[in-house]
């Protein structure tokens, strides 16, 4: 299975859903809360994923692909793509 990457900030509420989407799913994920540098984080993911515009989180990363948000890994899994996505 690829890496899942979430960055996430402790007050989001969309943070908390993609968390419990991840493990009712039994997938593993790494957490990274930029709350403290926030800022900072925003803009290092900004230029490495070459985001245009506001950076908002979650961010989820599957393997070397920024799928996006909440409401894109909720997409990716009720298309039935996330399983095919994970897969090496």
């Amino acid at each position: 299975m690829k890496e899942v990457l979430v960055y996430t900030v402790n007050y989001c509420p969309y943070c908390k859903k993609v968390e419990m989407l991840l493990k009712e799913k039994n997938i593993d994920f790494r957490k990274i809360d930029i709350t403290e540098n926030e800022d900072e984080y925003r803009k290092k993911l900004a230029q490495y994923y070459d985001i245009q515009g506001r950076v908002t989180v979650p961010q989820i990363i599957i393997g070397s692909t920024r799928i996006g948000g909440a409401d894109d890994l909720e997409r990716l899994n009720n298309s039935g793509e996330l399983d095919k996505l994970l897969k090496d």
